[in-house]
């Protein structure tokens, strides 16, 4: 993109009118990850939470040496949930290990329930078997989504050793669980969890059925069932 382009954009992050500060940082999805993060810092702080969750979003995709440390930052430090749960997810997004201590302190000392829930999200995107033991212990949470975040992510980092511990969601009240179930058993391939899928293919709910039919499918060519 030429300079003069970029500097349009930079120009468009400063105007008063939302709608431009908003179009801008869209804009920035076709601008090298170098050039695009000065201008993402310029609205970090915006007065506009629709912007500064944007703004950590692009981070997240948005690849620097810088996007790492200023996603920590913001994850530790501010005052508004939303954002602290966007930055959480962002560093899933980054897959970098380094991000695996502050997400598990993030899911264990944050008060707002969608960061812990972005928080379990992320160690399963990040890839970390050391996740395994705290989302573990997230399936035993009060609330049902982070039960669904940490059923996914056991499945994400491929921990074997939790397909006991998930199984008895199989029959769950809430459908999103079972369906989150469904997708982890086929990255867990065990005898167990053909059995549990077989199972969830005669589920009530469609989108259940159908994730577990894919999951029996992926396990077959694998090897197993």
């Amino acid at each position: 993109m030429a300079e003069q382009s970029l500097e349009e954009l930079s120009a468009q992050l400063e105007s008063p009118n939302l709608r431009d500060r908003m179009v801008a940082l869209a804009s920035l999805r076709n601008v090298p990850a170098e050039d695009a993060l000065p201008l993402i810092k310029k609205v970090l702080y915006d007065d506009s939470l629709q912007v500064r969750a944007m703004a950590v979003f692009a981070l997240g995709i948005k690849q620097t040496e810088e996007s790492y440390p200023i996603l920590v930052k913001v994850l530790e430090t501010d005052p508004d949930y939303s954002i602290r749960a966007d930055a959480a997810g962002a560093l899933g997004y980054l897959e970098d290990p380094r991000a695996f201590e502050i997400l598990v302190r993030s899911f264990y000392e944050d008060t707002s329930w969608l960061v812990r829930f972005s928080a379990a999200v992320a160690l399963g995107n990040i890839k970390d078997p050391r996740a395994r033991d705290v989302l573990i212990e997230a399936l035993d949470s009060k609330e049902v989504v982070l039960q669904q975040a940490a059923i996914a992510a056991l499945g994400e980092i491929k921990e074997i050793s939790a397909v006991d511990h998930i199984l008895r969601f199989a029959q769950s009240e809430d459908w999103l669980v079972r369906q989150r179930l469904a997708e982890a058993l086929g990255n867990l391939p065990t005898p167990k969890s053909v059995s549990a899928l077989k199972y969830l293919e005669k589920d009530a709910h469609p989108h259940v059925a159908e994730s577990a039919i894919i999951s029996l499918k992926k396990l077959s060519e694998d090897g197993v069932g």
